[in-house]
């Protein structure tokens, strides 16, 4: 059985990016492939556990190759609220290993691959004695570790993480480097891996920074938050993407050059001049993603029955505006399951710019 742990220099780098895009095109090369996240700082409650978010993702991935594992397998320690102060209070690092081995043995039971996505950098855990470090060697596993952008943060971060890995025992099998802007791509591709190289670093992939990766759909804003939909879930597409939010705080005749496809438009709710407009580009083929009513303010009647009719989602918010175009905007955007476009271009970015075959290989 082979086996690989998903390390990054910090949290958001694309971990369960790269692991998605991996077990996406390695099922064409093994039968049985398995996921587990040991230690999930991110959790949700599913089937009455408390599971990594990550997890559901990849869970979901896997049903459709025809695999399919307990979900508090894939997450078997959850770091929720308090448990950082009750570990430190009376340490159980005995129990969290035998945690982490349990749901592993029967992950991989009868596995061709095994893949294990880390929390954060390498150090992550070490205050409950259990850090990614710890992990990875605890699974005697070799590490692929993700950094984001740029040519020197990213050496100083690898070199660093990679010492913690070393002082484990664990192997660094490469790293790869996501998120590179495409007008700088060519020259960070060329002088990462001349630098890594120095430092005996096997860069496995760069990979391009993709926005549409990042775009929040209407449905997390409304899972993420306390707004309240105007209409019922049925009448309207919560999986409408958001890739520009447009403050509507302006005349009209400056605010329509800025609302483009895919806004969402976020104005207080008496504003009915800005929805009139918002209405009226919608009509004329703008794609308007979604419209936030705040201030807990509700136009007249009409303008409610001429948004529904256009099946643009609205949200209400208590809020000001400038506070909720600042919730949305601090959104941790995860990939979730209902987002085929973006798993379709994760699969297909790991396929394009990762070396598979050297993955394979030093495997």
């Amino acid at each position: 059985m082979k086996r690989i742990f998903i390390a990054a220099t910090k949290q958001n780098d694309g971990k369960t990016t790269v692991a998605l895009g991996l077990i996406s095109n390695f099922k064409k090369v093994f039968k049985r492939i398995g996921f587990i996240k040991p230690v999930g700082q991110r959790y949700l409650e599913e089937d009455g556990f408390k599971v990594d978010e990550d997890s559901v993702l990849i869970e979901d991935s896997l049903k459709i190759c025809g695999i399919k594992y307990k979900l508090k397998d894939m997450s078997p320690v959850a770091v929720e609220k308090g448990f950082t102060e009750n570990y430190i209070a009376q340490p159980s690092g005995r129990t969290i290993t035998q945690q982490i081995k349990e749901s592993f043995k029967r992950i991989s039971r009868k596995q061709n691959l095994v893949i294990v996505e880390g929390t954060g950098h390498a150090g992550v855990g070490s205050v409950f004695d259990h850090s990614n470090a710890v992990v990875a060697k605890l699974l005697g596993l070799k590490v692929i570790m993700i950094s984001s952008g740029g040519i020197g943060r990213p050496i100083d971060e690898i070199v660093l993480n990679k010492a913690l890995f070393e002082k484990e025992g664990v192997k660094l099998l490469g790293v790869i480097i996501n998120k590179v802007m495409p007008e700088k791509f060519n020259k960070i591709n060329d002088l990462v891996r001349k630098g890594l190289r120095r430092k005996g670093i096997e860069v496995l992939g760069v990979i391009p920074y993709k926005p549409m990766l990042s775009y929040p759909t209407i449905r997390q804003i409304l899972e993420e938050t306390d707004y309240k939909t105007l209409f019922s879930c049925s009448d309207v597409s919560l999986d409408n993407h958001v890739a520009k939010i447009v403050i509507g705080a302006m005349q009209p005749k400056e605010a329509v050059k800025y609302i483009v496809d895919h806004s969402l438009v976020i104005t207080p709710g008496d504003r009915e001049d800005i929805i009139r407009l918002t209405l009226d580009l919608h009509g004329q083929g703008c794609k308007i993603a979604g419209i936030i009513l705040t201030g807990d303010l509700l136009p007249s009647q009409d303008f409610i029955n001429q948004t529904k009719d256009a099946s643009i989602p609205v949200l209400l918010a208590k809020s000001d505006t400038y506070t909720a175009a600042s919730v949305v905007h601090d959104l941790n955007v995860k990939i979730r399951p209902t987002d085929k476009e973006k798993i379709e271009t994760v699969k297909n970015l790991i396929h394009d710019y990762v070396n598979l075959d050297m993955i394979m290989k030093r495997m």
